[in-house]
């Protein structure tokens, strides 16, 4: 794997905990003004972490990448912050989704070495 697709795995990872973040800052803050400002601006990051993203990867694999870290990130801080309960399916839910990036990410790499 080249440095440009670890930067773009890098990117797209970023841009799935900030949009986790911002939902974390909506439950997490009373006051509406901190909400708001931390959402917007979260959403912010996010969206210009997931642009660099596509920058080194393809659309598919940046959009899968940064929705598996939201995924992972959101329901990770529902347990430990909320207190939420995370069933054996979540876990089992969480590993396919791991292991599909994981996939994706080597049958792309595999094509384009194929085609080259």
């Amino acid at each position: 794997m080249t440095d440009a697709k670890r930067q773009g795995y890098a990117w797209a990872i970023s841009a799935g905990l900030n949009a986790a973040l911002a939902a974390i800052a909506a439950k997490f803050f009373l006051s509406t003004f901190i909400k708001f400002g931390l959402v917007i601006s979260f959403n912010v990051v996010m969206w210009g972490c997931y642009i660099n993203s596509l920058r080194a990867l393809s659309s598919l694999q940046a959009t899968v990448t940064n929705f598996a870290a939201n995924f992972l990130s959101s329901g990770l801080a529902g347990f430990f912050l909320f207190e939420e309960t995370l069933s054996f399916k979540w876990f089992a839910g969480a590993l396919l989704i791991v292991v599909g990036v994981l996939v994706l990410s080597k049958s792309s790499v595999e094509e384009k070495a194929s085609i080259n």
